[in-house]
């Protein structure tokens, strides 16, 4: 897997105006809601559940995701919890 810093510099080059680490705790629910900036993520630690537009993916470390700006969503985190890299732009 690549680094943080590697991470960084392709979302950095991809127009990405902000890159950082989210730490989810276990169990963590988050019910529908939408984010004002599109979003490129790559998971580096457990796993979440990430439901739009009537699809459910199954994420573990090693997967990324895309959402554009906007788009209704809900979020489910694991037993241990996750991690994932995340590269906003407004």
């Amino acid at each position: 897997m690549m680094s943080f810093q590697a991470f960084e510099a392709q979302a950095r080059a991809d127009g990405f105006d902000e890159v950082l680490e989210r730490r989810w705790d276990p169990h963590t629910v988050l019910d529908e809601h939408r984010h004002p900036f599109a979003v490129k993520a790559l998971m580096v630690q457990g796993e979440m559940w990430l439901a739009s537009e009537g699809h459910t993916r199954h994420l573990h470390a090693g997967d990324t995701f895309a959402l554009a700006r906007d788009v209704l969503h809900t979020e489910r985190y694991g037993p241990d919890g996750a991690t994932y890299w995340v590269a906003r732009r407004a």
